[in-house]
């Protein structure tokens, strides 16, 4: 079998895998019909009994079949959730095992592609899977290299993410850079200097070329979880007050309802009844009648979809509307992007905070960044762009290829690794 290197990019929302075989050209393959993208979603149908993956598994759950459907597992790792078990149909899977019937779907086009999958890998990884917790974000990368294992993978090495859209990046250039890399994925933002030249890119080793990496636990689905919880959840009964006008409503449904990885969390008979009960208790019982509806045809994440499809859309335009519409329920939400940047400004402002981070640890001023590499799909909020990208007037701002730079890298790193 022809020698080949491989890189996976597990994302919170996309996964990509890269190959590189010795004399080519690095590129993505193809995982899922001509598309070199996959959406990180699974869907446990309880109709057919099959587990559909990426966009297969986003139709089967848009379109109403019965089943399980799971998406943003990334941030689950490092968390107290890896620890439970789950119910899919008849069985109770760790979060683990799901992970990894992921990445064995991965492995699964691979072989497709070249014939065998090799055993060597390297896993793209965030700067910080967990902010702030040095204990929790090793265990983060063990989880994930537990579960690249269990699925074949024997030889596992790591690379940061924004460090591997640098390897990418690097291939074009014909003379030595001092750039950043700002990488605003699905579920994390990770901010590295690197020094890039042509000579340098002949290195296996690029540690001393790393002069500093900074990340914090923010990205897309942060984003949608903001908008969700400030446009959205009123509706369904946040910030309502009980009859006597004591006390609020809890807010915990709210906020996991709006958080992709904990709506299938609630998707239980007391969660139900708890809803039933609060909803003789509220002064808007009409809210809470829309949130029982959501719970019980467990909607909430095609109605994160909307949320993000709206979030998507302000991108470009000043004005969008959030509309679920389904048997029994109808919600049209007016937003606005003021309202979007005025619901995410916190998150913005941390982003911002974390750049000038990089720039500190590596001790250097922004006037010294000549290149300014954009990755990852967050990057596309135009709050977010401006965030990271003011500080540096005078650096070229190269928007790479913003769902697959980080599979070419690893990739090209894997190549030096193993070759």
């Amino acid at each position: 079998m022809e020698t080949a290197y491989c890189g996976v990019d597990f994302g919170t929302t996309n996964s990509t895998v890269g190959l590189c075989r010795p004399g080519e050209t690095p590129r993505l393959i193809a995982l899922e019909g001509e598309h070199r993208t996959i959406p990180t979603a699974l869907f446990y149908s309880l109709e057919d009994g099959k587990t559909y993956f990426g966009r297969s598994a986003v139709f089967e759950y848009m379109d109403g079949a019965e089943g399980r459907f799971m998406r943003a597992l990334k941030s689950i790792l490092g968390t107290g959730l890896m620890k439970d078990t789950t119910q899919v149909g008849r069985e109770r899977l760790r979060f683990e095992a799901i992970i990894g019937r992921f990445l064995r779907h991965l492995r699964g086009r691979l072989e497709a592609e070249h014939g065998a999958a090799p055993e060597q890998v390297v896993l793209g990884r965030p700067v910080r899977f967990v902010d702030e917790d040095d204990a929790a974000d090793e265990q983060a990368q063990a989880q994930l290299e537990t579960a690249a294992r269990m699925e074949g993978f024997r030889h596992i090495e790591f690379q940061f993410e924004p460090v591997a859209a640098a390897l990418s990046h690097e291939r074009a250039l014909d003379a030595e850079q001092l750039v950043l890399v700002v990488d605003i994925g699905g579920g994390t933002s990770d901010f590295s200097v690197l020094r890039l030249s042509p000579e340098r890119a002949r290195r296996a080793d690029r540690l001393d070329d790393i002069l500093s990496t900074t990340g914090v636990h923010i990205g897309g689905t942060d984003f949608d979880r903001q908008l969700n919880i400030a446009k959205v959840m009123p509706y369904l009964g946040l910030g309502s007050e009980t009859r006597d006008g004591k006390r609020q409503l809890p807010v915990w449904y709210f906020n996991d309802m709006a958080t992709w990885h904990r709506i299938n969390t609630l998707y239980t008979a007391q969660n139900a009844r708890d809803i039933q009960r609060l909803a003789r208790e509220a002064a808007e019982p009409e809210k809470l009648a829309r949130y029982a509806h959501v719970l019980k045809n467990r909607s909430g994440h095609r109605l994160a979809g909307e949320v993000e499809t709206a979030k998507i859309a302000l991108t470009d335009a000043d004005a969008q509307t959030i509309v679920l519409e389904e048997p029994g329920l109808r919600l049209e939400v007016p937003v606005t992007r003021a309202e979007f940047e005025a619901a995410s400004h916190d998150l913005v402002a941390r982003i911002g905070a974390s750049v000038d981070e990089a720039l500190r640890l590596a001790g250097i001023e922004a006037q010294a960044i000549e290149t300014v590499i954009l990755t990852g799909g967050g990057v596309q909020v135009p709050a977010v762009e401006r965030a990271a990208t003011q500080r540096f007037a005078g650096a070229r701002i190269s928007r790479s290829d913003r769902f697959g730079s980080v599979g070419l890298g690893l990739a090209i790193d894997a190549a030096r690794r193993f070759g």
